[in-house]
């Protein structure tokens, strides 16, 4: 027996202890756990699509805007509450003006402005939504706005409560949405009603569906986030929320309810994960809408390095809290987190020690005791096999579903599918991912200081201590959207497919504008 031979029928042998097989068999587990969460959602986001479809069986043909066409009367319309949608941008990149056009081309019958917030004019998206709004200027109320430089949070913070200062003094709700959101028709209008369904509640949200772009950066962020989709597919209370979309009463910015303002504007480093912290803390409603599902394309050439900072800023949100039971939730999903990263990527890397094994032993013909452990190892490696299976399945479907959700959501939209997903990058991603995590949170509580679009952040209990901007300029792109963030690169793109689905939007809410 070679020395190869060797230590490969010892690891095996090791990977075959009450330990070793307790480590596996939790790695199970986790694959079963995550498999019948995502069944759970996807039976979530199922019966919404069979609602719907319902609807428009019995004559709702504007299903996808509302459950009852009665809803799309006059009389009904002028009654519903003025919405402030507010968007902090940073940067300008290749989905972006797609985006921002599914944002103000909503079919919400009720007075509705936005406002985009800019940090200051030189940055791209300045430029590039001052010609979008020029195109669209006799269509809405929108109008951009400079936000100046944040001193006491993150930049994303003071852009947003700056917008809030801004709105229009009616306004009943404020919407807060990313630049990478791909807002449906109907999505303002089946948020407001169920704000108005239950005056309960103090934030709604959605969740992105990602769109990988092909690389394995691209998976390993839609991998990433598909654990999380869980808990917003409940279809109404959720603990969750993403920052990406919120909704919530513009009074309680008026009036600073349960210190929302000044716990952003002091120190504030995540909106959502501070604004999550009070709901908490205060016992507050958040829900989730079944049909809050966003499509989320991912750019194009986005690299693992690109991957890797984005990682690295959602394991340093932990690092950020409020209050000490806020600290504690966030050690607990820390160590939790990492904790079944590594617990759902150690039995992949046994299954490999038994398979290599199980191959040298019966290419070479050892003996029966040697043959006795890899056979051992190989049931072992099946288990995690069939495990596998079933939960990239489970995986799969949700895609499926949610992907025919955003279809029957958005009918004028080219349609997504599953044909550009590729199963073998989804499976290196959940081996990358649940690797790096951890390596990434350590890294991340040890160094209290981040980037963030070009802006150095630093952390002192739980809150943002000092900013440092560069003198020259710093890293050209963001993480997922590739959006350039410095120099006037604005320019509206050649996408003309994008741009005339997007006119044909506008003209199917104010046809007599463009009707000759």
């Amino acid at each position: 027996m070679d020395t190869l031979d060797a230590i490969l029928l010892g690891a095996s042998k090791a990977c075959c202890s009450p330990l070793a097989i307790f480590i596996q068999i939790q790695g199970y587990f986790i694959c079963l756990i995550l498999a019948l969460g995502w069944s759970g959602a996807a039976y979530v986001r199922s019966r919404e699509i069979r609602r719907m479809a319902e609807r428009m069986r019995t004559g709702n043909s504007f299903a996808f805007l509302c459950s009852d066409i009665n809803e799309l009367e006059h009389s009904n319309q002028i009654h519903l509450p003025r919405v402030s949608v507010i968007m902090p941008l940073k940067g300008f990149g290749e989905h972006n003006l797609h985006n921002w056009r599914s944002q103000i081309t909503s079919l919400y019958g009720g007075p509705l402005e936005f406002l985009f917030v800019v940090e200051s004019t030189e940055d791209p998206a300045y430029h590039a939504v001052s010609r979008l709004l020029a195109d669209y200027k006799d269509d809405l109320e929108a109008k951009i706005i400079v936000a100046g430089l944040s001193t006491t949070c993150s930049q994303k913070i003071h852009n947003q409560l700056v917008g809030v200062e801004k709105m229009h003094k009616d306004s009943k709700y404020v919407l807060f949405l990313d630049d990478d959101v791909r807002l449906h028709p109907g999505s303002i209008g089946a948020l407001t009603v169920e704000m108005e369904k239950n005056p309960e509640i103090f934030i709604q949200t959605g969740y992105p569906l990602d769109l990988p772009s092909g690389s394995l950066g691209s998976y390993c962020i839609y991998e990433y986030h598909m654990p999380c989709s869980m808990g917003f597919a409940t279809g109404g209370r959720t603990f969750f929320l993403w920052g990406g979309c919120m909704m919530m009463h513009a009074d309680d910015f008026r009036t600073n309810k349960h210190g929302v303002v000044s716990e952003l504007l002091d120190g504030g480093y995540s909106d959502d994960m501070t604004l999550a912290a009070i709901a908490g803390a205060h016992k507050r409603l958040i829900t989730s809408p079944p049909v809050a599902v966003f499509p989320h394309p991912l750019a194009s050439d986005l690299s693992f390095s690109r991957y890797w900072n984005y990682l690295r800023k959602q394991t340093f949100v932990l690092e950020s809290y409020t209050t000490k039971v806020n600290w504690i939730m966030n050690r607990a999903l820390f160590s939790s987190h990492c904790y079944l990263s590594w617990g759902f990527v150690a039995p992949y890397f046994m299954a490999g020690i038994h398979v290599a094994a199980a191959l040298r032993c019966y290419y070479k013909g050892y003996s029966s005791e040697d043959a006795a452990f890899t056979s051992t190892g190989l049931l072992l490696a099946s288990c995690l096999t069939i495990c596998t299976t079933l939960e990239l399945l489970s995986m799969w479907n949700l895609t499926r579903i949610e992907v025919h959700l955003c279809n029957f959501l958005s009918p004028e939209a080219p349609q997504l599918s599953l044909a550009t997903y590729n199963w073998f990058l989804v499976f290196c991603a959940l081996l990358v991912d649940n690797f790096l995590y951890p390596i990434s949170a350590v890294r991340s509580h040890f160094c209290q200081s981040i980037n963030w679009s070009g802006i150095r952040y630093h952390l002192k209990n739980g809150k943002i201590s000092k900013i440092d901007r560069p003198k020259g300029k710093g890293p050209k792109f963001t993480d997922l959207g590739g959006k350039r963030l410095y120099g006037k690169k604005g320019i509206q793109p050649t996408a003309s497919l994008l741009y005339s689905l997007s006119r044909n939007l506008a003209q199917w809410r104010q046809p007599k504008k463009y009707d000759v």
